[in-house]
C-alpha cells in the first residue's frame, strides 16, 4: 500500500469517519472516495489540501514527506 493510501485510511478510521462521511466532506461522490483509498486514483491538488485540512495535517505528511 503506498504511503497516500495508508496514511488516509488511518486519518479517517482515527476520526471515525465513513467512507461516505469523507465523500461529502469533499464534496466529491463516494466512488471517487474510494478510488483514493483503493490507489485506482488520485485526489486533485486542491482536493489534497481539503484532505490536509479535515485532518489538520499537512499535505507533506499524507504524502510521506514528514512525520507528524
Amino acid at each position: 500500500m503506498k504511503i497516500f493510501q495508508q496514511r488516509l485510511i488511518e486519518q479517517r478510521k482515527l476520526f471515525g469517519f465513513t467512507q461516505r462521511e469523507m465523500s461529502e466532506k469533499l464534496q466529491i461522490t463516494q466512488p471517487s472516495y474510494i478510488r483514493y483509498e483503493n490507489d485506482t486514483s488520485e485526489p486533485t491538488q486542491e482536493c489534497l489540501v481539503k484532505i490536509a485540512d479535515i485532518f489538520d495535517v499537512s499535505v507533506d505528511f499524507l504524502l510521506g514527506r514528514k512525520e507528524i
